[in-house]
Order: C-alpha cells, then structure tokens, then sequence
C-alpha cells in the first residue's frame, strides 16, 4: 500500500474563497472542503486544486525573473476561443495568445490573482524552449 495516497496543487492567495470560485466555474468543479483560510476543489476528471489564504501573497511576476513563476497550472481543451471567453467572463486575462493570425495550440493566462496557467489544444507537438 502507498504511503502517499493522493496529491494536489495548492496555490497561496490574499482570497481564496474567490479564487475558488474562478477555478471551480472554470473546471465545473465541485467545492470538497473549505476552512477560514483553505479552499479545496475538485474536478469530473479528478484533478483537485486548494487555495490557501497568504494576506502577503504577491503575484507570480512571469517571465520577469524578479517573482519567479512559482506555480504554473496547465489545462487541455478543444475549443480553445471558447475557453478564453470563459476565462476572460470569470475574471482572468490572457498573458500570451501566439500568432492572432491563426489558430494556437498553446496560450497564457493569469487567474484574478495574478498565478499564470496555460491552456493547451491535445498534446503538445514539441518542447517549450526557455
């Protein structure tokens, strides 16, 4: 029998109740358990994401090296305009979109609280450079 029996992403934040609300609308998650300063959620697929309250937390500074990036969350999707109005609709922002020329297989985003995310089309082709 495993000793760790299950995992999952916690990111600091000055409000979590609202960034759990960011992330449950985002994924259509369920809220699991909550405290005074933890939120928990948890996706259909499983994937559980908690928040927990930092009143000092500042936002990942990305690429700029003085924050570092601290946590990065990576989501698939198909439709990837219709995430992005979602997430813009929910309160975050696009960070990185490719060529607006044509369709993107990969792009960045920051949650209300400024932690960076990408959503991505299938399986990435190639290793991110840098």
């Amino acid at each position: 029998m495993a000793l760790v029996t299950t995992g999952l992403v916690v990111l600091d934040c000055a409000e979590p109740e609202k960034l759990a609300e960011f992330y449950r609308e985002l994924l259509e998650a369920e809220h699991v358990d909550a405290s005074a300063n933890r939120v928990e959620i948890r996706a259909a697929d499983g994937f559980r994401l908690a928040l927990r309250r930092d009143m000092n937390a500042t936002a990942p500074s990305w690429p700029r090296p003085e924050n570092s990036l601290q946590a990065h969350l990576e989501f698939v999707a198909e439709d990837l305009d219709g995430v992005e109005r979602k997430i813009v609709s929910l309160g975050g922002r696009p960070t990185e979109s490719g060529d607006p020329n044509g369709p993107t297989e990969e792009r960045g985003y920051a949650d209300p609280a400024g932690h960076s995310f990408t959503v991505r089309r299938g399986v990435p082709t190639a290793p991110k450079q840098g």
